[in-house]
């Protein structure tokens, strides 16, 4: 048995093989496992099954890549016609490879934990699997990995394309903030290490006394994410005489047992970040097993919730007013990264904030090393209009010249399309001309099509030439599914 290095000593070999073109067999395991905190996985119970079939889209890199076999686990089998498609969006004449090509693994487990902790239950299938792949290369796409993935890899003889869980604290907040200052990266005014409501509520005072007209802060848990760590204070509702510590502190108490109880694993406080206009953009890296930092792409992200905190969508590619600082700052964090030995995708939040003098100033805020909402809707376009992002410009560049963009969400929800059955809302989209067409270029991409059973709710990429062709696409889509009720 080797060790978990000697076996991550075997990926780039087999990355190298998944690529257009190379035709060598090959094994791709596709493993959604959301190994999080028990209070999210409680928090997206209901939802497993759906956000871990948000990665079906992977199925498309299929027509691409004709020398992989791709196996894709889950808890759930999606029905037969989100399989059929996914393959529909993709050549005619490539259809067949791509069903041959394409394994699903089902765990059936509905318990609120990870895909890779179900696997581990069941040793028969992890044999099967991993005799299935008759001494052909192999590696595994995770979500994220924890001790849970690695016990799955070593136990299929598979590398990870993901960092080791000894490095994971590295995207914890408070060593985010240090690592973007080594980076000459710009951060908001804040602290690190906060644990307790004392620690809060003197981090907050110490903020007001440096920006006194700072309209807020952000409580952020170290080890969180897609912004349910995160609180708001409000500072223009607290007053500045010497009762505001005393109504900070009130404040802070008044939080959640749960949400006080996480944050004293550790966290930060950071001024919130506002402007006459104001974004939430991120940057997505990868990093290969020699250590090498592509940028990817660069998204604006679209929050929601009661503080704006929470991902619900993006849109593809940030504003060229500063998506070149984006790229720029993304790579001199990613080296960081990279010096510690992460690997795979990852992602960096920012915020950006502009004046009335048209002025952006841009902060970095958290690293995410592990898929995300963002993953998925590059994956479709990178595998349906392959070409290349160009940092500077800001633009994906089509083999042919052409540029893309697209907006994309999962959080498309409506009470009135609970149950409605994943084949209508495919049709209403076909119908209207909406489906993406691989010989425009252009279209929509349904995904998360099972959690319209669970609360009426699906996602989708709207790819278009341009951001505002993306818009269209994107709103006629929700008129389509509106109509076919």
């Amino acid at each position: 048995m080797k060790s978990f290095e000697q076996l991550q000593a075997q990926l780039g070999h087999a990355l190298a093989l998944n690529k257009p073109g190379v035709g060598v067999d090959h094994v791709l395991v596709a493993l959604p496992s959301f190994s999080i905190a028990e209070t999210l996985l409680s928090h997206y119970a209901s939802r497993l099954p759906a956000l871990e079939h948000r990665y079906l889209v992977s199925h498309l890199m299929l027509h691409r890549i004709r020398a992989c076999e791709l196996v894709f686990l889950s808890c759930q089998t999606p029905g037969q016609e989100i399989l059929d498609y996914y393959t529909s969006l993709v050549p005619t004449q490539r259809r067949d490879g791509v069903r041959a090509r394409f394994r699903m693994l089902t765990v059936p487990d509905d318990t609120p934990r990870s895909i890779a902790a179900k696997l581990l239950d069941r040793p028969d299938l992890l044999e099967d699997l991993r005799t299935s792949f008759a001494g052909r290369p192999v590696f595994i796409e995770p979500w994220n990995v924890t001790d849970l993935e690695v016990e799955v890899a070593m136990r299929l003889g598979a590398p990870m394309n993901g960092t080791a869980p000894a490095l994971w604290p590295l995207g914890y907040k408070s060593a985010g903030r240090r690592l973007f200052t080594r980076a000459g990266v710009p951060i908001p005014l804040g602290r690190e290490d906060v644990r307790t409501v004392g620690d809060v509520v003197d981090a907050v005072t110490a903020i007001r006394e440096a920006i006194p007209a700072a309209p807020g802060v952000v409580i952020k848990h170290d080890n969180s994410g897609a912004g349910d760590g995160n609180v708001v204070i409000d500072l223009r509702q607290v007053p500045s005489r010497r009762a505001a510590a005393e109504e900070l502190r009130a404040r802070v108490t008044s939080l959640p047992d749960w949400y006080l109880r996480d944050l004293r694993a550790g966290g930060v406080v950071e001024e919130l970040v506002a402007g006459d206009w104001f974004a939430s953009p991120s940057v997505q890296l990868e990093v290969s097993p020699y250590g090498e930092v592509a940028v990817l792409s660069t998204h604006e992200q679209v929050l929601a919730g009661e503080t704006g905190q929470v991902y619900v969508g993006c849109r593809f590619p940030a504003d060229p007013a500063y998506s070149a600082d984006l790229a720029r700052y993304g790579r001199a964090i990613g080296e960081q990264l990279a010096s510690h030995g992460v690997v795979g995708r990852l992602s960096v939040d920012f915020a950006a904030a502009c004046d009335l003098t048209g002025r952006w100033r841009v902060f970095a805020l958290e690293v995410n090393l592990r898929k995300g909402g963002t993953t998925h809707p590059y994956a479709v376009l990178r595998n349906l209009v392959p070409g290349r992002y160009d940092a500077e410009l800001g633009q994906w560049l089509a083999s042919d010249g052409t540029t893309r963009s697209y907006c994309a969400t999962d959080n498309l929800v409506d009470q009135a399309w609970l149950g409605l059955p994943p084949a209508i809302v495919i049709r209403a989209v076909a119908d209207r001309g909406l489906q993406f067409d691989h010989r425009a270029g252009t279209g929509v991409v349904l995904h998360m099509l099972s959690c319209l059973a669970i609360d009426g709710r699906f996602g989708l990429t709207a790819i278009g030439r341009t951001p505002e062709q993306a818009a269209e696409l994107y709103e006629a889509t929700k008129s389509a599914v509106n109509g076919a009720i």
